[in-house]
């Protein structure tokens, strides 16, 4: 790959007061650095540079521009700073693998079996069950102002652990007080990739406390993995009934490679960290707006009831879900204004441009894709900035911009894009069935969305307040 600190500065729009030496130092919000790049891009424009030191990241965000980056054969994806400081935890999982390592090829045909319809059929059961525990939490504390963004992620990790792993974390049994030590040791993962993403590699050591501090955190993690899968080859070793048994008795159908046991662990990593961390944020900002526009929740829990009206079945069917159109609608927007992954890395794949030759790439060069303003492209209305789950409807989807259509990626893009869309879809949808299907949302008086980054992003300090109906 390109040596980024060696290549010649192009000549881009940057922020102002760039300094000798620093660069832009003074400009990276190391809190909240997407929503400070989507702030410089309404005033630097749909390319823009930020230089750290001598360390350049190319940012964009115009549509135009993204329907070139996104053509798979010139760019692809790249393994960014903030990717390699999570190979420490997942090496070379499907998110973390870079182009070239094959155990990607090998555990994406492996584990596609895992994502069919029919799969997604067999999961079904452990996640309403697995509502059913959210919902009895949240009943026991109906007079309680309720940390939604704390217990999105208690539910997304339960469902992907035992979906995917047959392994749970007590995460409703639990003392509030008592966190899990695997949720735990994440947490601090994350918060130090986080802060050092959009620092220079060089300085990611320091300081050498929280340096060692994520060290220790990804040794427990890698641990605890390890013995799920010990566990499972002694009492199980042959069920193929999720994740984890494919891994263990599954081969590539293209070349009969199978995958070894350090790769399934990171495989299970990823999952366990990547696949609970982007739900859990895409369901408690629905839930947000679901509290703050009673409008659009008397809709969507109209519908749900249409399609669920016994309220004594424990739980939705599983052919009901993917027809609840108007709360995919919802997600949807909910994506749009706030993807969970708020932007992706592309990397040319040989010397090429872009806009018509007057921005110019060597093989290597990488850019950071900016979706948070992306999606928020003029040409999704003189509203773009607002709420408005119809704006997903077939019929105002036609008459968009191609490239500002084209442009919407919540899961990322070409062969790289996430695996388990349709995973996440079915879950964030039942989850929210079963949670309109219980209850009125109350929003917590005078609050404003505060949106905290940590890989992924998350409304901080939101508390609602669930009435059963």
């Amino acid at each position: 790959m390109t040596d980024l600190s060696a290549r010649p500065v192009q000549e881009l729009p940057h922020p102002p007061l760039r300094l000798p030496l620093i660069g832009d130092l003074l400009t990276v919000r190391p809190g909240k650095p997407t929503q400070a790049a989507m702030r410089d891009a309404r005033l630097l424009g749909p390319i823009y540079e930020r230089r750290i030191i001598n360390y350049p990241v190319v940012i964009v965000s115009g549509v135009d521009l993204l329907a070139e980056i996104n053509n798979e054969t010139h760019w692809r994806k790249n393994l960014s700073p903030l990717f390699k400081l999570m190979r420490r935890i997942a090496r070379d999982g499907l998110f973390t693998a870079y182009n070239h390592e094959p155990a990607w090829r090998t555990a994406h045909n492996v584990l596609a079996p895992a994502f069919t319809q029919s799969a997604m059929r067999s999961y079904h059961h452990t996640m309403t069950d697995t509502a059913a525990e959210l919902i009895d939490y949240w009943t026991q504390r109906t007079d309680q102002w309720v940390d939604v963004a704390e217990d999105t992620n208690k539910f997304t990790l339960e469902v992907i652990g035992r979906c995917g792993f047959s392994t749970g974390f007590d995460s409703f049994t639990r003392a509030d007080t008592d966190e899990h030590p695997f949720v735990t040791a994440m947490t601090r993962s994350l918060r130090f990739i986080n802060r050092n993403a959009n620092l220079p590699p060089f300085i990611h050591g320091f300081p050498p406390g929280r340096a060692a501090q994520y060290a220790t955190d990804v040794d427990f993690a890698k641990k605890l993995v390890d013995d799920v899968i010990a566990t499972r080859r002694h009492e199980d070793p042959h069920r193929t009934d999720d994740l984890l048994g494919l891994m263990l008795n599954s081969t590539d159908p293209d070349t009969g490679d199978a995958l070894d046991e350090k790769n399934i662990r990171y495989q299970i990593l990823t999952f366990l960290v990547a696949g609970h961390e982007t739900s859990a944020g895409v369901l408690a900002f629905a839930l947000h707006f679901l509290a703050t526009r009673p409008d659009i929740a008397a809709r969507a829990r109209a519908e749900v009831d249409e399609r669920w009206p016994d309220r004594t079945q424990p739980h939705i069917g599983y052919d009901d879900v993917a027809k609840l159109r108007y709360l995919r609608r919802v997600i949807d927007e909910t994506m749009r204004l706030w993807p969970i992954a708020p932007g992706y890395f592309r990397e040319a794949k040989h010397d090429t441009t872009i806009d018509n030759g007057r921005y110019r790439f060597r093989e290597g060069d990488w850019v950071f894709v900016l979706t948070l303003a992306a999606h928020r492209d003029p040409g999704w209305g003189h509203d773009a900035e607002e709420f408005d789950p119809d704006r997903f409807l077939p019929e105002k989807l036609r008459t968009l911009d191609p490239n500002v259509r084209a442009a919407y990626k919540p899961f990322g893009t070409g062969e790289r894009a996430c695996i388990g869309r349709q995973f996440a879809y079915h879950e964030t949808m039942l989850a929210l069935a079963h949670i309109l299907h219980a209850f009125t949302l109350e929003p917590e008086p005078d609050y404003q969305l505060d949106v905290t980054e940590q890989i992924t992003l998350k409304p901080r300090g939101l508390r609602l307040r669930f009435h059963p109906r």
